[in-house]
């Protein structure tokens, strides 16, 4: 790995934290002892004896997070994950990206029950964190399904397949019969809005009489609207707000189960569940005046009003089965579905308007389907090799995706009941009338899809100890995709304890990521006015699609990675301990969505002098966006973990801090193309988002204290400055570095009942207001704070109540 200099502000913390060790605590704390599987497929280990660096987040961290979302708790949690604030982002408003280590969304593989978690319908296309991404829904999984989560910091393709360069999330769904629980919760924002209602149940119900089970959990949450939109000075008179910026409104709705029902030798499994989520986000205003209103209709203006349904099922079923010789083997089916479902309200069509004196106000849109299934036959066990257990896991695993667009109602996309662009429709300034349904155009019958492929793998890791203070890993995947070749990857881990004290890790791995079947067959277009006033399409093109065919833009092709980190691990004494991992991941022919690729302005004497144009003007294509392996990158970082507990008369303290420090750099910018530069493939705003919409600084500080009955929660999160150019082209906006601090007193009146309150953000700290100078327009339509990054949001504080009963 590269030699890298340290962070002045790591080393300086990392000090800080081994100063604070006292010497008269007596017990580790409880979560260290606890066992985590991820990383390895021996036997369970301690998050402090991995030989690559795993968190673990228990049912009591869980419960002290003052949040109802899985994603926003895990970003609370864990430096390593970000989950940004979204809005007028169409979909991306309610299924929000998901990062580890400032990667992408689709670098992050997410396993339920050690089970690989399906990813979502919806294709990240705004400009926002995870462009061109279709990661996994994280906010499909309820709270009240989740015992608690495992996080491997570190590439483990090779271990876990595709999806796994920046790391892998655990979650490890509640078990067990004979006991359950209730919970409710209520709160609000210190605005007066954003009010949110949650209700959840969970229990667990013998099944047989030899220790089967079935553990449900059902939970309820709705959440209204906040907005932080400043006043509209420019587009109507007197000013108010036009806007909605905030988070949308969303009502969601979950059913899980776990359940395991034991056999002679063996035990039948089966878990999974479905959520059902609705939001209501703002799309950009009209203005009364503006060619794609209706003064007639809406003589003040609209906003359109973009609903969204998001459906997701799961089951996975499955039979574990113990062999000879300490052998063990499993068999499993694993089903998943992902659905949203777009409508447009209080909209119009201004094409059918103008045509007729008539327009439906609200349509749908189209819907965005995926599907997949995975087959798993696993083995593992030891192997006596030289008087010595060599532990042996093997594998082969099959899998289908497959993904469809479903077009909207013709209302939706069409250019007036006709959809021919040669019959003249003016609007009320005399220009082209605008086509389709204002806010969210439909997906088109054009770009309605419903394509898959398959895979299959086969696996080997081997894992060897030697004594009591050394041991070595490696691991070996090939791959087969049905739709561009194979790829072989491989790992190696080592960890070394040369005194009860001191550990040492470190890993290297190679790893790939598969271009997703969202980003192979996803596409969409609209219809605007071009300078010129000619209907024309902004079309995001699919590969092997006319448009990409004229560019040379090829197939796409794998994300290729490199990945490698040490780390020392400290334990002092036994109650404080420290973990330092450094790591770097390199990843070539990285997958992005390209910026908009326009024609040349101004005249062009002859096609070879506006070669983009001459592409584009046969097709009636005004501009175009496609999927490209356009970019190599470099992501280096630190993570740094300390933990002390301090036991006393009846009360624990535990102060925690966890630092994580990451970079990530674009080293490349290529094309396929002889007509484009890899700088207007992907331009420097994207560049950006990649480099600086991510926090490089996150920082989780807290401290826990229980005496009696009372339990106290203080947690402290720095995120680092942000930058964006997306929305101002050539000017970077930045927004500082922040700390938010959340508080939770919680009462037990007895082993079953107890009661939390807490105040998030309790010092109401917002993002930095955009510069009304370089920001222009922006500021003066009413945008206040963030907007195509806001790592924390800009709600400001809010306040809630919590009831929790046990049975």
């Amino acid at each position: 790995m590269t030699k890298k200099k340290l962070p002045k502000r790591a080393l300086l913390a990392s000090a800080l934290m081994a100063a604070l060790a006292p010497v008269a605590a007596q017990q580790t704390d409880d979560s260290m002892a606890q066992v985590v599987v991820l990383g390895s497929r021996t036997q369970a280990k301690t998050a402090l004896d991995t030989a690559v660096p795993v968190g673990l987040i228990s049912s009591k961290d869980l419960q002290s997070a003052g949040t109802l979302e899985l994603g926003k708790v895990l970003q609370d949690l864990d430096p390593s994950f970000n989950f940004t604030t979204t809005f007028i982002s169409d979909g991306t408003d309610i299924i929000r990206p998901a990062t580890l280590r400032g990667l992408g969304p689709d670098q992050l593989l997410v396993l339920i029950n050690g089970k690989r978690r399906h990813q979502q319908a919806l294709v990240n296309v705004q400009q926002t964190i995870g462009r061109g991404s279709a990661g996994t829904d994280i906010n499909a999984i309820p709270l009240s399904a989740i015992q608690s989560i495992e996080v491997l910091r570190d590439g483990a393709a090779a271990q876990y397949g595709s999806d796994a360069i920046a790391g892998v999330i655990n979650i490890i769904l509640k078990k067990g019969a004979g006991t359950g629980s209730l919970s409710a919760s209520a709160g609000t924002t210190d605005e007066g809005d954003g009010d949110t209602y949650s209700a959840s149940a969970n229990h667990g119900f013998a099944l047989g009489a030899t220790g089967g089970y079935v553990n449900l959990s059902a939970e309820a949450r709705k959440r209204d609207e906040t907005n932080r939109a400043g006043p509209d000075l420019l587009r109507v008179t007197p000013a108010r707000v036009t806007q909605r910026i905030g988070d949308s409104n969303a009502k969601d709705y979950y059913l899980w189960m776990n359940s395991v029902l034991p056999v002679s030798g063996g035990e039948f499994y089966a878990f999974g569940g479905a959520s059902k989520r609705k939001g209501d986000s703002g799309g950009f205003y009209r203005p009364r005046g503006d060619s794609r209103n209706v003064p007639a209709v809406y003589p003040n203006g609209f906003l359109p009003n973009i609903v969204t349904t998001v459906q997701d099922t799961s089951l996975a079923v499955g039979y574990r089965h113990d062999l000879p010789n300490s052998w063990n083997a499993d068999v499993s089916v694993n089903h998943g579905r992902s659905q949203l479902q777009f409508h447009e309200r209080n909209s119009i069509n201004v094409s059918y308007w103008y045509e007729n004196g008539s327009s439906p106000r609200e349509a749908d849109t189209g819907t965005l389907k995926f599907n997949q299934t995975t087959f798993n036959l696993d083995f593992k066990g030891p192997v006596n090799v030289m008087g010595g257990d060599l532990f042996v896991a093997t594998g082969f695993e099959w899998r289908r995706d497959n993904y469809e667009i479903e077009a909207g109602d013709p209302v939706s996309y069409q250019y007036g009941r006709t959809n021919n662009p040669a019959i003249i429709i003016r609007d009320q300034n005399g220009g082209i009338a605008a086509a389709g349904i204002q806010g969210f155009p439909g997906y088109t019958p054009g770009t309605a899809v419903d394509e898959g492929r398959h895979n299959t793998a086969v696996y080997l890791d081997l894992e060897r100890k030697f004594g009591d203070s050394f041991s070595v890993g490696a691991a070996a995947r090939h791959e087969r995709y049905s739709d561009f070749g194979n790829t072989t990857i491989g790992k190696l881990s080592m960890r070394f304890d040369p005194s009860r004290t001191v550990g040492i890790r470190a890993s290297a791995s190679t790893g790939f990521r598969a271009p997703g079947v969202q980003q192979k067959f996803y596409s969409s277009v609209s219809t605007n006015l071009n300078s010129a006033g000619v209907l024309t399409e902004t079309l995001t093109a699919r590969e092997g699609s006319a448009v990409t065919r004229a560019f040379g833009i090829q197939p796409l092709k794998e994300e290729k990675s490199k990945s490698a980190s040490i780390g020392v691990i400290l334990r002092p004494t036994q109650s404080f301990n420290l973990t330092a991992d450094l790591f770097r991941t390199d990843i070539d022919d990285r997958i992005v969505f390209s910026s908009n690729i326009a024609p040349e302005s101004g005249p062009c004497a002859t096609p070879a002098a506006c070669p983009i144009k001459a592409i584009l003007d046969p097709l009636r294509v005004g501009q175009a966006q496609f999927f490209t392996n356009a970019i190599d990158t470099e992501t280096t970082g630190l993570d740094i973990s300390a933990t002390q507990t301090i036991r006393g008369q009846g009360s624990t303290l535990v102060l925690s801090g966890q630092l994580g420090f990451n970079k990530t750099e674009v080293k490349d910018r290529h094309s396929q193309s002889s007509v484009l530069t890899g700088a207007q493939l992907f331009d420097d705003a994207q560049v950006t988002l990649i480099e600086r919409g991510q926090p490089r600084k996150h920082h989780v500080v807290s401290a826990d204290y229980t005496t009696g009955p009372w339990n106290v929660n203080a947690r402290a999160n720095y995120f680092g400055e942000v930058q964006g150019q997306g929305f101002t082209p050539g000017i970077v906006q930045t927004w500082a570095a922040k700390w938010i601090l959340d508080v939770t007193g919680r009462y037990a009146f007895n082993k079953n009942l107890s009661l939390s309150a807490g105040v998030n953000n309790l010092f109401d700290t917002y993002p930095t207001k955009w510069d009304p100078v370089k920001g222009e327009p922006f500021p003066q339509l009413g945008f206040t704070h963030c907007w195509e990054t806001c790592p924390f949001g800009l709600n400001g504080r809010s306040m809630y109540v919590k009831a929790d009963y046990t049975f």
